[in-house]
Parts: C-alpha cells; structure tokens; sequence
C-alpha cells in the first residue's frame, strides 16, 4: 500500500505550491479539485443530477457545467450546498480511491484536499499537512493575484475554517505566510520530515 497524505489549506494559503514542491521530491499528486471537475464533465451522471437539481441555468450552451452559475447557487445556502455535495462527493471519494488504490506500494500519494476539515472526510490518511497563511495575507493573495475586489476576497476566506480548525488535525504545518522561497524552503523540510517517517 501507498503512503496516503493529505494536502490542505484554505484559499490562496500557498497550498499548490507546496503540492509542486512535493511533486518534485517524487509525491504522486491526486488533486481534490481536478476530480471535481472530471466528475461533472460532460455525459458523465453527476451533471445530469445537477442539471436535475438546479435547473438549465447552471448549464452553459455547450452542455458543461457553468460553475460560476452554480457556485453563486450555493455559496450561502446550507441546503443548496448539501444537496451539491450529495450529488459530487460520493463520486468524487470513489475516484480518489482508484487513483490511489493505483499507485504503486512503497510510493507517497498526497491527496490535494482544500476542505478536508469543512467536508469532514472519514481521515484513512497516514499523516496531514497543513499549509498555513494568515487570513489578511490570503485576502491580499486573492485581489492581486486572481482579481477579487477585497470584500469577495474576505468573504471566501471567512466562509472556510479557520487555520485553527486544520492546525487541529495536522501532523505537519507548512508556513506560507512568508514569500514564495520560503514558503518553498519550508515545505522541502516538511517533505524531508515525512520521507523520513514513512520511506
């Protein structure tokens, strides 16, 4: 069996960085967020539910989900929201769990997991590392490098846990509230910590 761990930060932490610094060492990456999208493409039964459960506005011309759409659907609605991830997360803990059934023994997954403390996933995991930044750095992340005006930014930070809650269940914590060498720097000695843990 592979070494199973999971990857987690909230928005703009620096956790993709941390995932290509791992990459790099030799870590199969299974992310969280690319499952999501494969498991709603086009044919596939999961959009057809969604389009069942949210009507043809969620759907764009060329019959692909229209995320933007749907996000505004449920970013706010506790029930929307449930009634989304009943539909996805099945499927999406289903595939996760052939790519890592996939990977070879003796090698290191890391399961790329934004909310693994919001989803509240059963953790069959061997370790957990958090990548930590604080709340203003992320908000300041999220206006200059992916165009949200500064209360959109605050507001998506605001709406996942807090780096609190993920430190709580972390076997490692990544600091990236520092610039991108560093937080490079921080994450190959956390690497170097787990390698000589589970290798």
């Amino acid at each position: 069996m592979p070494t199973v761990i999971a990857l987690t930060g909230g928005i703009a932490a620096g956790k993709s960085t941390v995932a290509r610094v791992f990459a790099r060492q030799g870590a199969r990456i299974v992310d969280a967020d690319k499952v999501a999208r494969e498991v709603v493409e086009p044919g596939r039964p999961a959009l057809a539910e969604i389009r069942e459960a949210f009507g043809d506005e969620v759907i764009r011309p060329d019959g692909s989900l229209d995320r933007k759409a749907l996000a505004e659907r449920v970013f706010g609605d506790p029930e929307a929201l449930a009634r989304l991830n009943a539909i996805t997360h099945p499927r999406i803990r289903d595939r996760v769990a052939e790519r890592i059934a996939a990977a070879p023994d003796e090698s290191i997954v890391v399961y790329d997991v934004p909310l693994l403390v919001e989803a509240d996933l059963p953790q069959p995991f061997d370790a957990v590392v958090t990548v930590s930044a604080p709340a203003e750095e992320r908000v300041s992340r999220l206006v200059s490098e992916r165009g949200y005006t500064a209360v959109e930014a605050a507001q998506r930070v605001a709406a996942q846990a807090s780096d609190a809650d993920r430190e709580a269940i972390a076997d490692y914590v990544v600091d990236a509230s520092g610039d991108l060498a560093g937080t490079e720097r921080h994450a190959l000695q956390v690497w170097h910590q787990i390698a000589a843990a589970f290798l």
